[in-house]
């Protein structure tokens, strides 16, 4: 090898997970604007998706308010081709809100992001409202350098809650709605694990089964 070769600096892949209310926005912007004091140069980059709390759909907005600018993104080659076109040689940090309301591309255009020297941090929710791993999540929290992951407060008991429940006029919502609805507090709960609820289909089954497993191994 050539001692004179210049070694490639790759960046870093930070995720920021949890259910709503957990505070992951929060955290986006405190590591952002802690990037920004140590005089490096931030883009922010949100989904055109999401319009809660920002009519002009120019700003990253926590539940609490905090409001942050934000350049907007569709989800198609544009978009992604507008990413790769605003994170020129000057920028260092690039933050990405919401970033499970992206498809599949995001996970290859943030790994070129990485593979050429910058530091992304993304937050967004591990789990849709199923209970399930939400759409790039479990590749991107694989893909991670660092992974935080927050908890919210359980509406319903107090404890440490790592589920989102989608309530539709009082009721939890069912396993077959549309997986994508943007909203906050008039639909969505933190719930933990034991006051989650979702009937998943085929539960009966998969209960019978375990049952008749345990019976046979006795």
């Amino acid at each position: 090898m050539n001692k004179n070769t210049e070694t490639k600096q790759r960046g870093k892949l930070e995720i920021i997970a949890g259910s709503m209310f957990s505070g992951k926005t929060e955290e986006l912007m405190r590591r952002l604007k802690r990037a920004e004091y140590a005089k490096q140069n931030v883009l922010t980059i949100k989904h055109h998706i999401d319009q809660r709390y920002s009519k002009e759909q120019t700003c990253i907005v926590s539940h609490a308010g905090q409001e942050r600018y934000a350049f907007v993104i569709a989800d198609d080659v544009r978009g992604f081709e507008k990413i790769l076109e605003l994170a020129q040689s000057n920028v260092d940090v690039i933050g990405i809100d919401e970033v499970q309301f992206f498809s599949t591309p995001i996970i290859e255009v943030i790994q070129y992001l990485v593979e050429n020297g910058k530091r992304v941090i993304a937050a967004g929710l591990d789990l849709d409202f199923r209970g399930e791993p939400f759409t790039v999540m479990p590749t991107l929290l694989a893909l991670a350098d660092e992974v935080t992951k927050l908890k919210a407060i359980c509406v319903v008991c107090g404890r440490d809650a790592q589920h989102t429940q989608r309530m539709v006029n009082g009721q939890p919502a069912k396993y077959d709605d549309p997986l994508i609805l943007v909203g906050a507090a008039e639909c969505y709960e933190a719930r933990c694990r034991n006051c989650f609820v979702m009937e998943k289909p085929g539960q009966t089954l998969r209960h019978t089964a375990t049952k008749s497993m345990r019976e046979c191994a006795v």
